[in-house]
């Protein structure tokens, strides 16, 4: 899979120079030696006069690929972010008393996930290039399931702790993965609409997993239970998540080229309308040069950076919502039921941004509004006396728009970023600080300022490069390479690639 790099002006002239007369010497090499290629030339390769796809063609197509890939993303994002936050739930309803927990044990428990995503997001990264990425997803989805449901078994901090590591092991596939999905299966007009639809689940699992979380420990309070209530949660929740996985397996293709709901004629036709990607749809080799162009790529930097600080105030409010909520002045049942309505502002909110990022075509820009809203937020929270909890909780609501910013790309190292970002996020919720956690609140404040300048800096860049190639592509002797959109080019290497921003 290319690593995607942008560079200064006076490299990305000299190395788009080396394209204008068809005789590269990398892109000769990739042709020389098919095995480098993208996996897409096999789907052309019973075609001798090439393949085209009309208008009509294209929207049937994209209609049936729509109808069976989307339904299946969007159910198991759900599901991904309700068992990240089931601990937020366990929370309000014993797993502190059950656990034993003292001091900021709690705080670890929420950090150790991402330890575990931080450890395992390079290899799985590499497993997804080189294992089918449907099956490989799959596995990772029945094994996180399975491990949120022993979390029910738990005794102390100790083993919650050792479960909650591979978790974030085992969910460390899915958002890269559906970044892949994406990118393969759509073109890059289509892709921010497609993110948003499944990233809008994470609203969604808001609003199912609270009212869930709310009903077992509503009926358990009614009815009584041998079994306490966040274990209830927790054996559902991963049992759920287990059961669709093994659905995933039988019914998610790997790409087009398996995909059974399409004709071999249509696998082709799939592959064919995203040619426009300039990304092909994988390749299984590693390749170091395009490593290093990454790792200076100074826009590399300025999404880690971005992660980091975003996550920073995701990471910590994903897992002390509910406590967060019962600080204002609720109960902790109002706290589960109060908290599901964030998930539909969020929905709303990443809806919207990608409707008019597709419309505007300004995806960064657009994005940024719901930064806004979530910046207001949480000064509402940080500012409002502990008597107004109305206000306070209509703060909470409006930050709910904050993931619009960050869903705009996806990476290894943007992971890496997301991983601290969200280690981060509960240590800055301090036992000591409760119920107000004022500092918390404060750095949430000035990370998510942050997040937004470091987002308008990114569409300022690309905005310049996407010129730059513009203006090299119309240069006199400028040529084409046939095919060059299946030959693993990065969009160094590539001057008919533009960034979506």
């Amino acid at each position: 899979m290319s690593a995607t790099a942008a560079v200064p002006e006076k490299e990305l002239e000299a190395a788009t120079a080396k394209t204008h007369d068809g005789t590269n010497a990398i892109v000769t090499q990739i042709i020389a030696h098919s095995d480098d290629a993208d996996d897409a030339l096999k789907a052309f390769a019973n075609y001798d006069h090439g393949v085209s796809i009309d208008q009509e063609t294209n929207r049937k197509l994209l209609r049936k690929i729509d109808l069976n890939i989307m339904p299946l993303l969007c159910i198991v994002y759900m599901l991904q972010f309700v068992d990240k936050v089931s601990l937020s739930y366990g929370s309000v309803t014993g797993l502190r008393q059950d656990l034993h927990l003292v001091g900021d044990q709690y705080s670890w428990l929420a950090s150790i996930f991402n330890f575990g995503y931080l450890f395992w997001e390079y290899p799985t990264n590499r497993l997804m290039q080189h294992l089918p990425l449907a099956k490989y997803t799959s596995f990772n989805i029945i094994m996180w399931g399975a491990v949120l449901a022993l979390l029910a078994t738990t005794k102390n901090f100790g083993g919650a702790a050792t479960l909650r590591f591979f978790m974030g092991v085992f969910e460390s596939a899915v958002t890269p993965g559906f970044a892949y999905f994406t990118s393969q299966w759509y073109t890059k007009r289509e892709q921010c609409a497609r993110v948003n639809y499944w990233f809008a689940f994470a609203g969604l699992s808001q609003i199912f997993g609270g009212v869930l979380a709310w009903g077992i420990a509503k009926g358990i309070r009614i009815h009584g239970s041998e079994i306490a209530s966040w274990k209830v949660i927790f054996l559902t929740l991963g049992l759920l998540t287990a059961a669709v996985g093994v659905l995933f397996w039988f019914i998610m293709p790997d790409n087009q080229l398996n995909a059974k709901f399409l004709t071999s004629e249509e696998r082709a036709l799939a592959v064919e309308r995203i040619r426009e990607n300039n990304q092909g749809i994988g390749n299984r080799h590693f390749k170091m040069y395009q490593f290093k162009e990454a790792l200076t790529d100074p826009m590399t930097w300025a999404f880690c950076f971005h992660s980091i600080v975003a996550n920073i105030g995701a990471g910590g409010v994903t897992n002390f919502f509910s406590q967060l909520i019962a600080g204002f002045g609720y109960t902790p049942e109002q706290s589960l039921l109060y908290g599901s309505a964030g998930g539909a502002v969020e929905i709303v909110a990443l809806v919207l941004s990608g409707y008019i990022g597709q419309r505007t075509k300004q995806r960064i820009l657009s994005s940024l509004g719901g930064g806004v809203a979530a910046i207001l937020g949480v000064a509402l929270i940080a500012g409002l006396p502990l008597a107004k909890k109305v206000g306070r909780l209509l703060g909470y609501y409006l930050l709910q728009a904050g993931p619009t910013p960050f869903k705009t790309t996806f990476g290894a190292i943007y992971f890496v970023g997301y991983c601290i970002g969200n280690i981060i996020g509960p240590q800055v919720f301090r036992p000591k600080d409760a119920p107000r956690y004022q500092p918390a609140v404060i750095t949430i404040l000035v990370c998510w300022t942050l997040s937004l300048l470091d987002a308008i800096f990114i569409w300022w860049w690309y905005r310049k490069l996407n010129q730059k190639k513009a203006e090299l592509r119309k240069a006199p002797g400028y040529k084409k390479v046939e095919n060059q959109e299946w030959l693993d080019l990065t969009d160094l290497e590539n001057p008919e690639f533009t960034y979506e921003i």
